[in-house]
Order: structure tokens, then C-alpha cells, then sequence
């Protein structure tokens, strides 16, 4: 692949999170929109302002390029030096009580399991999972490793891993296709499919196979979900890519027109088709108001460049 086009992919991935984020961040907990609506406010806004999700997802993105990988307590850390600068973002209140945990002295990969018994399914570790996709794209065991490890920080439930397994997985494929051919929306999915070791996951996604020609999205969303588990929004977030592959607007539009988690869902669709089509696909007129864009953008070119450098090395 060209490297022009896949610099253009990990910079639209880790933006297009941001961009998807903040277009949904109105419209959460509403049962249904209009694409139109959702188009409306966000082209009304002076500037997109962006969520919890996009601001973990830049967290994980400096842990990553700063330890040239995965480093479980640093990205641990550094979510929760985060959080202490921006508490406002729109955490729920999981994440600040295990960050004040680890403060205290409790080991990153074990105070979500003495929070919830059980560990949490919530999709908040799918949600920023975007820089593990873009960095990984030609290791999927490496990460797998990495999806389900980061999210052992927070969310440490199997179904909770599996779902940031799955955003991953569906952001590196989409790094891997040729923007310029035309997706092909079942091979997808059964590549997902053949990823994924989850039952719940993979009827999400034969049922999102079966949605493919539906146009109905009352039933798009109560089939998928739209809810804050991860198995009720993650494979949503597929469907609204592989149904609208050849736009990042109308993918987007439709994910944040489903309801519910519209801010997580729009951010995940946006992290996928931002990887397919590249920072190009992403309206300018939304683009240049995504808050600390510049920032982000850096942080995808580090990336890009270990990148580089490990297959180099290879």
C-alpha cells in the first residue's frame, strides 16, 4: 500500500473517533433521530467538542507511541493523569473510581475485577480501542493481546475484551483494504466472525449480515442494540460502516440516527471508516472544528512512524 494512503488511514482512524464522538455527544440516550437532524446540529456547532471516549482513546495513543507498544501500567496511568486534568469530559462512574484506586496503590490489571465483581461488559474499552487497531493492523494476534489486555484496566469482563477484540479487529481490517475497491460488507463481517471466539459476538454479526439489505433502522437498532454493553454497541457500529462504506458522513449519520450510546457509536463508526477511507473521507467542515485536532493528528503520526519502523526493522 502506498504510504501516503496509509498515513492518510491511522490519522483518519484516531480523527475520525474524535469526529464520530463529538457529532453523536448531543444526541445520547435519544431513542431514534433523523441523519438530517444529526447533520443539522453538528454543521451548526463553532466546534466539536469530544467525549470520555475520544479522550481515553488519546491516552491510550501517547502510551502506545510513547513506549513504542503496550505498557499496561503506564497506559493506566496516563488515564488517570488525564481524567485528573479533564474530569469533565462525560466519565461515567466507573473509570474515576478505579483511577482513584490505582492512586491509592492498587495494581492496573487487578482493581476493575475488585470493582465489579465479575469485571465490567461495558463498551468503554472498545470505545478508544482506534490507536491498537491502527498500531496492530498486520498482528492480529499481537492484538488481540493488546485489546484485551487494555482493557483489563477497566473492563476486565470477557465479554468487555471481546468487544475491544472486535472494534480492533474491524479498524485494522479497514486499514488493510484498498479504499479505491469497493467493500465487499459480507467478506467483512466474516472475517470479523472468523476473528472473534465470542457466541453472543458472532450472532450480533450474522445478524448484522442478515440486516444488510434492510432499510428499517428501528429494526437495525433493536436487532444490534445501541445500549452501553459492549456486545449492544460494537457490532452496531460495524453494521453502520459495512451498510455505508463509502462515506464517512452517511455512516456516522446513520450510527448517531440509531439512538442510545450515540456519542461511543458514532466514535467507533467513525474510528472504522476513518481507517477504510482515510482523513480525506471526513468533511472538511467538521474536520477543522474537532477540538485539539492538531494533537490527535500528531499522535496518529507517531503512531504511523513506529509503524514504519517495526515493519522496517521485520
Amino acid at each position: 500500500m502506498d504510504e501516503e494512503i496509509l498515513k492518510s488511514k491511522f490519522t483518519g482512524s484516531l480523527v475520525g473517533t474524535g469526529v464520530g464522538d463529538a457529532v453523536g455527544a448531543g444526541f445520547e440516550g435519544w431513542r431514534m433521530v433523523e441523519p438530517e437532524e444529526v447533520k443539522s446540529a453538528a454543521d451548526r456547532r463553532d466546534v466539536l467538542t469530544y467525549t470520555d471516549d475520544t479522550h481515553m482513546m488519546i491516552g491510550m495513543a501517547e502510551s502506545l507511541a510513547e513506549n513504542q507498544g503496550f505498557d499496561g501500567e503506564h497506559m493506566a496511568h496516563t488515564f488517570m493523569e488525564n481524567f485528573e486534568r479533564e474530569p469533565w469530559r462525560g466519565y461515567g462512574p466507573g473509570p474515576p473510581r478505579i483511577f482513584r484506586l490505582i492512586r491509592a496503590g492498587e495494581a492496573w490489571d487487578r482493581v476493575a475485577e475488585r470493582l465489579y465483581r465479575g469485571g465490567s461488559y461495558g463498551n468503554g474499552s472498545a470505545m478508544r480501542i482506534a490507536p491498537v487497531g491502527v498500531l496492530y493492523h498486520d498482528d492480529l494476534a499481537g492484538l488481540r493481546e493488546v485489546a484485551y489486555r487494555s482493557s483489563q484496566i477497566t473492563h476486565s469482563h470477557e465479554l468487555g475484551k471481546e468487544g475491544a477484540a472486535l472494534q480492533a479487529c474491524a479498524v485494522a481490517l479497514a486499514v488493510n483494504l484498498d479504499p479505491a475497491v469497493a467493500l465487499n460488507p459480507r467478506q467483512f463481517l466474516a472475517e470479523l466472525d472468523g476473528f472473534i471466539h465470542h457466541e453472543v459476538y458472532k450472532q450480533k454479526l450474522d445478524k448484522a449480515a442478515d440486516l444488510l439489505s434492510e432499510t428499517d433502522r428501528a429494526t437495525v437498532a433493536g436487532e444490534l442494540g445501541t445500549g452501553i454493553e459492549a456486545f449492544n454497541s460494537v457490532p452496531a457500529a460495524v453494521y453502520s460502516f459495512v451498510s455505508h462504506s463509502r462515506s464517512f458522513e452517511e455512516a456516522v449519520l446513520f450510527a448517531v440516527s440509531l439512538g442510545g450510546d450515540t456519542d461511543t457509536i458514532g466514535a467507533m463508526t467513525g474510528a472504522i471508516s476513518g481507517a477504510y477511507l482515510g482523513i480525506g473521507s471526513i468533511p472538511e467542515r467538521w474536520r477543522m472544528k474537532l477540538e485539539n485536532r492538531l494533537y490527535i493528528e500528531e499522535l496518529a503520526e507517531k503512531l504511523y512512524e513506529i509503524d514504519i519502523r517495526t515493519r522496517g526493522s521485520g
